[in-house]
């Protein structure tokens, strides 16, 4: 089985980025702890634009990473966040091929 992964792209409202990161560490990260497919769920602050969230999601497969996708706690987690979100996620799906520091 192939790994899977993702990079998304979070615009926040102007200024709300911190309230953003906030929804994330709190329910974002309480969603995956208990989603073992969940390899890598890494939010990064975007060094150029103050209003920008990027995420590096790896999965272990491709059925992780629709069960993450489908599960009713991303229903609570896009809800949450939708407050502090200027557009939707844009969402960029990637194979992953060569690293230092993850198993592929």
């Amino acid at each position: 089985m192939a790994k899977t992964a993702l990079l998304a792209k979070l615009t926040a409202k102007e200024g709300m980025r911190d309230q953003l990161l906030d929804v994330i560490a709190d329910i974002g990260m309480r969603n995956v702890a208990g989603e073992p497919g969940t390899e890598v769920y890494a939010a990064h602050k975007d060094s150029n634009d103050a209003d920008v969230v990027w995420f590096y999601e790896l999965y272990s497969d491709q059925a992780a990473l629709e069960a993450h996708g489908g599960s009713e706690q991303m229903k609570e987690f896009g809800k949450a966040t939708r407050e502090f979100t200027a557009t939707r996620p844009e969402l960029f799906f990637l194979e992953p091929a060569v690293a230092k520091g993850l198993d592929f």
